[in-house]
């Protein structure tokens, strides 16, 4: 499953500065693309942030979006754009890309303003926008399973939409799709499910691998929690996704952990790093448990736990070594290296976590769903 939500905070970002933005969607992948449908940019005239793929394909939609920003083109404020990706951008995957494009304007919007909630409470939602040229402004639907924000302009579609909305949201699907409705002539819908994952990480430690992680981690969708005692041994300037915490009680931090995060027990100390995960282990809700140290430094841990009366289902749940679970012999003993083989750990860890949850809520409509097989089955 995808989650995503990461767009959000780029677009209120734009818009309270005063800039106006377009909101680029792969809406509907067929075979072989680069993303995934649900994959989101945000484009303003001097900058972008997020990706729908690269390469052509991406080049493309920033020109489209910045022709739109500046007025050399005047689409509606949603529209399609269709790329065979082979026959018109020369791109090997050979796939068809929809591309759906928002146009926003720099004013206070009710869906924006709910989105960016649910980003922060890590709680579904879908964005439903109609697609339309005969409408001047943006009409944009939030739905989350007990809520809405923002307006369809139209109560018929909104009930219908709303409707289907909740149902994906409860079968468990992610990703985007376009979709028809008859509502007095079909109406065109991109609905795109959202999923956020606050993907919190608590990295204890701020030696060189610490500060290796940090960086690698700055790269992903992470809420990085640093913490160490030496507040001396902090760099400067750390990645925006990272907050630095300075304690010395750093058991705290494991007890007041947000269910469902990933630790990884760096520090300078086996006594402190033995503290940590003795704590951690007092806890069995964490989707990633990684200690760093040797097979023998794990065997000189694992009698003293026992020794405690630890299990071994409960020790099964510390990874250490750290860095050794992703599939590739990786040797090296650079802290870049570990980082780098450690943040692989986590991802597959959030990846498998993500998919128990989705096998779990039932069978997932499909993703993407194909705009005539949704009309013929409403009509039916």
């Amino acid at each position: 499953m995808s989650t995503g939500g990461n767009w959000i905070s780029d677009l209120a970002g734009a818009l309270a500065a005063g800039q106006r933005a377009v909101i680029v969607t792969l809406a509907h992948a067929a075979g072989s693309t680069p993303r995934e449908a649900g994959a989101t940019m945000v484009v303003t005239d001097a900058a972008f942030q997020g990706s729908v793929g690269g390469g052509h394909l991406e080049f493309e939609a920033l020109r489209i979006a910045r022709d739109a920003l500046t007025g050399t083109a005047a689409p509606a404020s949603t529209w399609i754009v269709r790329f065979p990706l082979a026959a018109r951008l020369g791109q090997c995957c050979g796939g068809v890309a929809s591309l759906a494009f928002t146009a926003i304007a720099p004013e206070r919007h009710a869906w924006l303003d709910a989105a960016a909630a649910c980003v922060r409470t890590s709680t579904p939602f879908v964005r439903i926008t109609r697609v339309s040229g005969a409408h001047d402004r943006p009409s944009t639907l939030l739905v989350t399973l007990d809520d809405t924000h923002g307006s369809l302009d139209d109560s018929t579609l909104e009930s219908a939409a709303i409707g289907e909305a909740r149902a994906r949201l409860a079968a468990g699907q992610a990703g985007a799709g376009l979709l028809e409705l008859p509502a007095g002539g079909d109406t065109t819908l991109l609905i795109d499910v959202v999923r956020p994952d606050a993907f919190p990480v608590l990295v204890f430690g701020n030696g060189h691998v610490g500060r290796a992680l940090v960086q690698v981690l700055a790269a992903l969708p992470a809420h990085v929690r640093w913490i160490d005692t030496r507040e001396a041994d902090f760099p400067a300037q750390v990645p925006a996704n990272a907050e630095v915490v300075v304690s010395d009680a750093m058991e705290e931090e494991i007890a007041q952990a947000p269910q469902g995060a990933f630790v990884v027990v760096l520090t300078h100390s086996h006594a402190l790093d033995f503290a940590l995960i003795d704590a951690a282990l007092g806890r069995d809700d964490w989707r990633y448990l990684g200690l760093i140290g040797s097979r023998a430094k794990r065997a000189q841990f694992e009698r003293r736990f026992v020794a405690r009366g630890m299990t071994a289902g409960q020790l099964a749940r510390v990874t250490c070594p750290i860095g050794m679970r992703s599939g590739i012999a990786i040797r090296s003993k650079e802290p870049g290296a570990i980082a780098i083989a450690v943040a692989a750990e986590i991802v597959a860890a959030r990846d498998a976590a993500a998919a128990k949850t989705q096998a779990g809520s039932g069978p997932a409509l499909r993703r993407g769903a194909d705009v005539h097989a949704f009309r013929k089955k409403k009509r039916s």
